[in-house]
């Protein structure tokens, strides 16, 4: 009987296997007792409910976080089955050789292949029973994140929790942008100054990551997600900024602002933190004092004092403005207008 030659798919095509985040290793370990500690810390508590003193593990392990997802490569030289505990948080394994038979509590098993990943839900134990050889890419998304990033996508909360499809194909254009984007990640892993190395660029990847999950596997929330896509309305963070500029002097509340905008309130924060670095507070702060700066620089001497102009502009604690202003303009609003006094005369 001819062997089928074991081939790995990405992108949609056959390519040489390839061991991914090589710059960071975690395990490399042939003892059984390791791998399940090892494993368990990094992932979540499992056990190898078929493994023998006999059992030639190999198991290789490289981990790297991108934001708050973990991503790992995973690799075991002997057919083995793993019993996990109650997931936490979403899973996604992603074989990169050999097979796999996936399964999460009493739902349907995935037979998941370099053509075939296989998503998990929290709430439920997993049992993956795996080839000779077997090779994998293994996802962690943490269940608040992604639900974060979905209200963030359709502009609203979501009561229901995010629910995908166990199987996902890796062929379809959709799922191989998973893959492009695992590989994007990869190759930046290979740069010790690369992006994954600045707080900013690791959490843009990280969303991309989150993103590219959410459009390219069915769930519970698609209809609604291609729905809000396809009206191409206006983001939250967006309604939000135009809110702050056009009033900046009323009394904002971020509940208010987010009750404005359609969103919750978690979810309007983690908007501006990621589209801006900045919390919707402290934008609001900083576009008080741009307007507190620009009126006492054009105030006729006499005609008002630094009190009243930020009072004017919803000022309430006028230490704190007074620092925040020097911080901000290297000078005290006392000075802008004095320095505005002296270039009338």
């Amino acid at each position: 009987m001819r062997r089928r030659r074991r081939q790995t798919y990405t992108l949609g095509v056959p390519l040489a296997t390839s061991e991914m985040f090589r710059r960071y290793p975690v395990a490399s370990s042939g003892d059984i007792d390791h791998a399940r500690q090892v494993l368990s810390d990094v992932f979540l508590p499992l056990d190898f409910s078929s493994a023998s003193a006999s059992t030639a593990l190999d198991l290789r392990l490289n981990v790297i976080k991108v934001g708050r997802v973990t991503a790992g490569y995973l690799r075991f030289g002997d057919a083995v089955r793993i019993r996990t505990s109650e997931a936490t948080d979403y899973h996604v394994d992603i074989p990169l050789t050999g097979r796999a038979t996936m399964r999460a509590g009493m739902h349907s098993p995935v037979y998941a292949t370099p053509r075939t990943a296989a998503v998990f839900m929290p709430g439920h134990p997993a049992d993956l029973d795996c080839d000779k050889d077997f090779a994998q890419v293994s996802l962690m998304v943490p269940r608040a994140e992604l639900q974060l990033q979905l209200e963030n996508l359709l502009g609203r909360s979501v009561v229901k929790p995010l629910v995908f499809s166990a199987a996902l194909d890796l062929t379809t254009g959709p799922g191989r942008t998973v893959l492009q984007t695992l590989r994007l990640i990869d190759q930046a892993s290979k740069n010790e100054r690369g992006p994954l190395q600045h707080p900013l660029a690791a959490q843009r990847l990280e969303q991309v990551l989150m993103e590219s999950l959410l459009f390219a596997q069915p769930h519970n929330h698609s209809a609604a997600l291609s729905s809000t896509a396809a009206s191409a309305g206006p983001r939250p963070v967006a309604q939000a900024v135009e809110l702050l500029k056009a009033t900046p002097e009323h009394a904002w509340t971020v509940s208010e602002l987010a009750g404005d905008v359609g969103v919750s309130v978690r979810s309007l924060q983690e908007g501006f933190r990621r589209g801006m670095s900045n919390t919707p507070m402290a934008y609001l702060r900083q576009l008080r004092l741009e307007q507190i700066h620009e009126e006492l620089s054009s105030a006729a001497p006499g005609s008002v004092t630094v009190t009243e102009v930020a009072a004017r502009w919803g000022i309430s604690h006028f230490g704190r403005f007074a620092a925040s202003y020097r911080r901000r303009f290297s000078e005290r609003p006392s000075d802008t207008m004095r320095r505005t006094s002296i270039l009338r005369d």
